[in-house]
């Protein structure tokens, strides 16, 4: 039994050696990885306060996707100061500031750590019409309009004629024009715009002056939409097929085509006075 008893005394004693090792060598491990991790900081820390993280000038900016606003012209939107450190700047609200440019649909900003810099990616509102806008003048007694020229792109986002001028853009005013008010017409824009692009007949104009009626100034001579439905796009597909209608009737006779029904399209032709002779007989 003694033999017993000093046998089990001496396993308790290792098991007790071995639990006291592991401790230790967890501890030492902890110790090392506090000491790793601090280490790695300090260095990171370190780094990035080193002048080399610095925007020293507009070069260290690259700009992409832009096709109608120069670079130099989105630099002067970032409103940025060099020489600046890399750190400081937060190209979220660089971002979201682009975006509020009315030139802008959206605007990605990163930092470039090699070497430092700053990227900036955007995407431009593409103008697709020239949009004519007749306003009452206030302090006006003789009820005069005043027109204000601006340009919408294919989503109906109106953007201000003199921001593209002011900021040297290359853009090119379009050839479409649109009269009346964007607030009347922005619901059918899109699928009205997309419909006209696609047809084979060339639209000059769109008149939405009258809420009842949309007019359509095209190659093939005035055409009559009446109040804007969903069914513009079947309208211009009706259109389309009537575009060989000048090889059939003179455009001198023809005053306006009536779409306002798609099932019963119209054609009216003008009325023609005859001359009456005056002599007495």
């Amino acid at each position: 039994m003694a033999g017993i008893a000093s046998v089990s005394r001496k396993l308790l004693a290792g098991r007790r050696k071995k639990l006291r090792q592991k401790r230790q060598t967890k501890i030492f491990q902890a110790i090392w990885r506090t000491l790793a991790v601090t280490g790695l900081a300090s260095s990171l820390l370190w780094v990035t306060l080193q002048p080399i993280w610095v925007l020293r000038n507009p070069k260290d900016i690259v700009i992409s996707g832009n096709q109608l606003l120069s670079d130099q012209a989105i630099e002067s939107l970032l409103k940025l100061s060099y020489p600046q450190s890399l750190w400081r700047i937060q190209p979220s609200r660089i971002a979201s500031a682009l975006q509020q440019q009315p030139t802008i649909a959206k605007a990605i900003v990163t930092r470039r750590l090699f070497p430092p810099g700053l990227i900036v990616q955007v995407h431009e509102r593409i103008p697709v019409a020239v949009a004519q806008m007749h306003r009452e003048q206030t302090n006006s007694g003789n009820g005069n309009k005043k027109v204000s020229v601006g340009l919408l792109d294919a989503n109906g986002v109106l953007m201000p004629l003199e921001q593209f001028n002011s900021l040297n853009s290359t853009v090119k005013v379009p050839t479409l024009k649109v009269i009346g008010s964007p607030e009347q017409y922005r619901p059918y824009w899109t699928q009205l715009y997309q419909a006209t692009s696609q047809s084979t007949v060339k639209v000059i104009e769109i008149d939405w002056r009258d809420p009842t009626n949309l007019i359509l100034k095209t190659e093939i001579g005035k055409v009559h939409f009446g109040v804007p439905t969903s069914r513009l796009p079947e309208q211009i597909k009706l259109l389309a097929q009537m575009r060989h209608l000048p090889l059939q009737l003179s455009p001198n006779q023809i005053d306006y085509i009536d779409l306002k029904n798609p099932d019963n399209p119209i054609v009216q032709m003008n009325q023609v006075p005859r001359k009456i002779n005056s002599k007495s007989p």
